[in-house]
């Protein structure tokens, strides 16, 4: 089953339930031959900070041993991301399979007028997922209420009940202590239930679990903490307290007050199912980034996205919001019709300037109407057709030291969200293979695979847009004689992939025409003349072996923006898989920094800890004393290079950017949450890699639908959390991550298709030298020297911006080969 029947089987079931319960789930899984079984369960419920207190216990339980799920509501971009097992979404090929399992039942169900549910089957796609990929601890956020929601299915052994307010009333209750009843249906028979709720909510919640666990800034409280302020405009500073653990001071990515009451629930759910330490806790909750929370995506002006849908979610925002300071206030807003727009609006400053829209779904309020509710007082009201076509008007009129502020829903959020996470993806077409699987990997139908694969044989770009704007760009592509397909996808909260196909000029007419386009298309345009360089002399751009170099922006600091720059790697440790203790000698390292900047290197790649598989941990202070004397003597001795640091330790990186270190080399991806902060004050270039495990494990199964696509997805995540804490991306080099869970195949399709990562705007790193995959072709571990020449001509002529290698001399030379046939009138000129 194709994934875009399977997603269209899911949004066609339907929303609600006329009889609750959890019958129908129960009744989906034992169908599904109860595959949750093996596994335990943490449910979150409450009105407000569900979904940001699961992140937190998730993320915690992830610096242990166990192999944790994750399943929350709603999406942001794709239905898959409610659902994630050690971060990473259910994959479109398991999403399929389940539909193919689940839907005789489903059907057979229906016939009776008793089908599941959109939610209670997603809930079942969940469990069924952890199933199959044997998670020890799987996290749910609850639904609606929890006595009869679809997560109530399972037997918990710890949960939790956030905060209460008045909510689906329709539902659970008229008043504050029935909807608390209702939530509090949620307590393991186990252990205590743990709490946020406070006054006749905490009341209500005793009578109905009984044994309770408190957690409050009251020093009354079971579990105490304290809010201690924000440390930078993305961080804040959380002190927890018990009487059994004693006191731990913590960071979180998630502000408000209210937020490190959530953190401390927390901590107590995560201690009740594992044995954590305190330090586990600390980064645990540190690294437990939530998108569209409070999430400062900009400082200048102060853009802040936050999907508060209710009176006492937008109390919070604005509580937060206090915080900073900035001039006039432009409020982004779009709101779906059921919500208390009235209470919404009193619960924030009024803004100086409002920009009513609607997020693309049939249950949008009117723009006209949120703009008379959230901009009665407001200086200016501008409605707007979409949420992107505000947010641009928005950002042009915000001074630098204003705010610009989107929230309303968790949909608004996901649409304004888009300006900093869409990607267009080009795609290089040699033959009609190519462009069947291009067209088939965006979920077209067979039918137009079939009608539409031989247009696609020129330029070829694939992105993801609002289902409105999907339309609008195949009509205009139409319209100036291009092909367009669209998934097969219906849409719903989905995003949809695109696939454009024409000539140059096609593309520039498009681009014309979009630039006064509907649903904040002026944008696209712009990303369009970016991703195909259309303002640039045909024939050059991101498929030259110029890489980056040709963008007029790019920062002429790093040796990548002038060609695919060399990294020559230097490890000073005794036992990396290559070189393992031929240079851990001060004299020797320096001597080989020497010998490689002789051969034309431009980065030496320091680095004092192995990350190959079995490697031993090396504490901060023995790799500070390997790498930071090496660093000193390379810069005291003068040598024109930038000196790269290879490490994920943030303690690590410092001292070296203090040692005159140029750049860091994470090849952990942001793993120390502390990294892209130190990067930033440093000024410093920071590579990003994409990595399952850090040494690798070689026993971990990692599944992909499309391994460059699944990589892409998860960069521009990592990008976008570096340029929040003030990296700027021209500064940003991204790492595919060859060998780093992945199999030889997986690492020679990524090398193959490095070109598509120029989607991404940062410079693109390849790090495959003597690599196991070399393997798969017959190269034995001490004869893989030819073969990782070969690679590095062919990531050059694709467009790598960096090649990190062990053998310089042979590797410069591959790169001025590749140079020399693709601009050989450069030759001439020399």
């Amino acid at each position: 089953m194709q994934y875009h029947e399977a997603a269209n089987f899911l949004f066609d079931l339907r929303r609600y339930r006329p009889s609750p319960g959890t019958a129908s789930t129960a009744r989906l899984l034992e169908h599904l031959g109860d595959p949750h079984e093996g596994c335990e369960f943490v449910q979150v419920a409450g009105s407000n900070g569900k979904g940001s207190t699961a992140r937190m216990v998730e993320s915690v339980l992830r610096e242990t041993d166990l192999t944790v799920g994750l399943f929350t509501s709603p999406h942001l971009e794709d239905v898959r991301e409610r659902v994630r097992v050690d971060g990473r979404k259910v994959t479109r090929e398991a999403l399929g399979e389940f539909v193919e399992e689940a839907k005789p039942h489903v059907s057979a169900r229906a016939a009776d007028g008793e089908s599941p549910t959109f939610f209670e089957t997603m809930t079942a796609l969940a469990l069924w997922y952890f199933g199959e990929r044997e998670v020890d601890v799987a996290v749910l956020e609850v639904g609606i209420g929890g006595k009869f929601d679809a997560t109530s299915v399972v037997d918990p052994a710890a949960s939790a009940v956030t905060s209460v307010t008045l909510e689906h009333t329709g539902v659970l209750g008229d008043t504050i202590a029935e909807i608390a009843t209702d939530k509090a249906h949620v307590a393991p028979a186990d252990a205590p239930l743990v709490t946020g709720a406070t006054g006749e909510a905490l009341a209500a919640v005793r009578e109905q679990a009984g044994d309770v666990v408190t957690v409050g800034t009251d020093d009354d409280a079971d579990v105490r903490v304290a809010y201690e302020g924000r440390t930078n405009h993305a961080e804040a500073a959380v002190g927890i307290e018990t009487d059994a653990d004693g006191a731990l001071d913590v960071r979180i990515p998630l502000l408000g007050e209210y937020q490190a009451v959530n953190a401390g629930i927390a901590a107590t759910l995560a201690r009740q199912v594992a044995d954590v330490s305190d330090d586990t806790l600390a980064t645990g909750l540190r690294s437990a980034h939530w998108p569209g929370r409070f999430e400062v995506v900009s400082q200048e002006p102060l853009t802040v996205l936050d999907g508060a849908h209710n009176p006492g979610a937008f109390e919070g925002l604005a509580e937060t919001l206090s915080t900073f300071d900035y001039g006039d206030l432009h409020l982004v807003v779009g709101a779906m019709h059921d919500k208390d727009h009235r209470g919404m609006a009193e619960a924030i400053p009024t803004p100086a300037h409002c920009y009513p829209c609607e997020p693309d779904l049939d249950r949008s309020e009117d723009a006209d109407v949120l703009g008379r509710v959230f901009g009665a007082d407001a200086e200016t009201v501008t409605p707007r057709e979409s949420v992107a076509s505000a947010l641009d008007a928005a950002l042009d009129a915000a001074g630098s030291e204003d705010c610009v502020l989107v929230t309303g829903s968790l949909f608004a959020v996901a649409e304004a969200r888009e300006r900093w996470t869409r990607i267009e993806v080009p795609k290089t077409i040699r033959d009609l293979d190519d462009a069947e699987r291009t067209l088939a990997g965006a979920n077209v139908t067979d039918g137009g695979v079939a009608e539409l694969r031989s247009e696609g044989v020129h330029r070829v770009l694939r992105t993801r847009l609002q289902e409105r704007q999907a339309n609008a760009l195949k009509e205009a592509l139409l319209r100036v004689g291009g092909e367009c397909a669209v998934s097969g996808l219906d849409g719903n909260d989905e995003r949809v992939d695109v696939v454009l196909m024409g000539t140059l000029a096609q593309f520039e007419r498009l681009a014309a025409a979009l630039d006064d386009g509907p649903y904040g298309l002026a944008r696209f345009a712009s990303e369009l003349r970016d991703a195909l360089a259309l303002d640039a002399p045909h024939g050059t751009g991101s498929d030259t072996v110029e890489g980056d170099g040709d963008d007029e922006n790019a920062d002429p600091q790093w040796p990548w923006t002038d060609g695919t720059a060399v990294m020559g790697i230097l490890n000073v440790t005794p036992d990396s898989f290559f070189d393992g203790g031929e240079y851990d000698r001060l004299e020797d390292a320096v001597a080989r920094a020497e010998e490689m900047v002789a051969n034309g290197v431009d980065v030496v790649d320091v680095g004092g800890e192995s990350t190959r598989p079995g490697a031993d941990p090396v504490t901060v202070d023995d790799e500070i004393d390997r790498v930071v004397p090496v660093i000193e003597s390379i810069r005291d001795a003068g040598l024109d290079v930038t000196i790269s640091v290879d490490t994920r330790k943030a303690a690590v990186a410092d001292a070296a950017l203090d040692a005159g270190a140029d750049v860091v080399n994470d090849v952990s991806g942001l793993s120390d949450p502390e990294m892209r902060f130190v990067a930033a004050e440093h000024d410093a270039g920071l590579c990003v890699m994409h990595s399952i495990d850090t040494p690798v494990d070689p026993e971990n199964d990692v599944a992909y639908d499309d391994v460059v696509e699944d990589v892409l997805d998860q960069l521009r995540e990592q990008v976008l959390l570096a340029e929040k804490a003030g990296v700027a991306r021209e500064d940003i080099v991204v790492d595919p991550g060859l060998g780093f869970g992945k199999t030889p195949a997986e690492s020679f399709e990524l090398l193959g298709r490095v070109d598509e990562f120029a989607a991404l705007d940062c410079a693109v790193l390849v790090g495959h030298s003597h690599k196991s995959m070399f393997g798969a072709i017959d190269r034995d571990e001490d004869d893989r020297l030819s073969a990782t020449v070969a690679a590095t001509a062919l990531a050059a002529d694709r467009g790598a911006d960096v090649v990190r290698v062990h053998d310089v001399d042979e590797n410069v030379a591959a790169v001025d080969a590749a140079r020399a046939a693709r601009r050989p009138g450069e030759l001439e000129e020399d």
